[in-house]
């Protein structure tokens, strides 16, 4: 079942494309995150869809009714989508209450136990309602941005990068704080981030955007084991991308014969293996295949080089843990566990 379709978006500024055929549906009570680098096209999307812009082809469909076609859109505040952005955008002059209950269309003491039913569904002492927002940290701002969204039911919810103005840890808690929120509430939301660990630790699905189109849609964890391509790949997370001779669904490489996630293929290719696919460990010349060339010291782990024998010397780099205590110059057997995916 579908809840949101966007068919075959676009937008333009000027001679830029900004959205340049975008085609994607979400299933109800879902959570997608839209993933990638500053100027792709996420946050218009994000804006076509709350119809603060229109579309210059194509259509957006909402729970079976059309928000945006060729003949006109339905305005912005008719559609019941809540939105959260980066700085939560919340009133300084009114109290956490006002905020809340801001646009409601009932009487004040109805807004305010309206607010402190909110306060406690994100996680946050409804004592906190008299306060004003920079009496606030910032991870509790946006959970009061995200019960003001709430507040008035909305259909979809829209999260504009609403944590990357956070610190590490208190990023990390008020992702999960917000998921489990809305999976509660049932709502279908789109997070739009440049995040790939936020955007894979939030979604049920997740699309991949670059210059304007969508590159890859699916499930976090296919997306991530099987990139569409090596661009794809890199950007998802450390990605070892390594020439390779197939046939027979195997694949000869630097790190020699390795099994590959796909047949029906032979000739030559890339193929992808992910650092946790790999083991590295001090070895004897005989047991060796690659050279630590740097090491950079990151506390528990270090920021390690490697590069591997062979007429065409590949490298990557790893993450180790310290406990290794690796050096420059250190020769290395270098192992793969699993397979390695194929790039077509």
């Amino acid at each position: 079942m579908t809840f949101l379709k966007l068919d075959s978006l676009r937008k333009h500024y000027g001679a830029v494309a900004a959205l340049d055929g975008v085609d994607m549906t979400v299933a109800p009570g879902s959570r997608t995150a839209i993933v990638g680098p500053s100027g792709c096209g996420k946050t218009t999307l994000l804006r076509l869809i709350a119809g603060f812009e229109a579309p210059d082809a194509g259509a957006i469909l909402l729970d079976g009714e059309v928000m945006a076609d060729a003949q006109g859109q339905v305005p912005a505040h008719l559609r019941n989508i809540g939105i959260v952005a980066q700085d939560g955008c919340l009133f300084p002059h009114l109290s956490v209450s006002d905020n809340i209950g801001f646009g409601l269309k009932t009487d004040r003491e109805a807004k305010r136990a309206r607010a402190g039913e909110l306060m406690e569904m994100v996680g946050l002492d409804p004592a906190m309602l008299s306060r004003k927002p920079d009496q606030l940290s910032g991870g509790q701002q946006q959970r009061v941005a995200l019960a003001r969204a709430l507040a008035r039911q909305p259909r979809l919810m829209l999260l504009d990068e609403p944590f990357s103005a956070l610190d590490t840890g208190l990023r990390v808690a008020t992702r999960k704080a917000v998921a489990d929120v809305l999976s509660s509430a049932g709502i279908t939301t789109i997070l739009v981030t440049h995040d790939q660990q936020e955007a894979l630790a939030f979604a049920d699905q997740l699309a991949v955007m670059r210059s304007g189109r969508f590159v890859q849609v699916g499930s976090p964890r296919d997306v991530y084991a099987r990139p569409v391509d090596a661009a794809t790949a890199a950007f998802m997370g450390e990605a070892i991308v390594l020439p390779a001779d197939v046939a027979g669904g195997q694949a000869e490489s630097p790190l020699g014969p390795l099994a590959i996630d796909a047949g029906g293929f032979s000739g030559a290719g890339s193929i992808l293996l992910r650092p946790e696919q790999i083991s590295v460990r001090r070895a004897e010349a005989e047991d060796a295949n690659g050279t630590v060339a740097d090491v950079v010291f990151g506390g528990s782990t270090c920021d390690t080089r490697i590069v591997l024998d062979g007429v065409h010397a590949h490298a990557f780099r790893l993450d180790i843990p310290n406990r290794e205590m690796l050096h420059a110059g250190d020769r290395v057997a270098v192992s793969v566990s699993g397979k390695a995916h194929l790039f077509r």
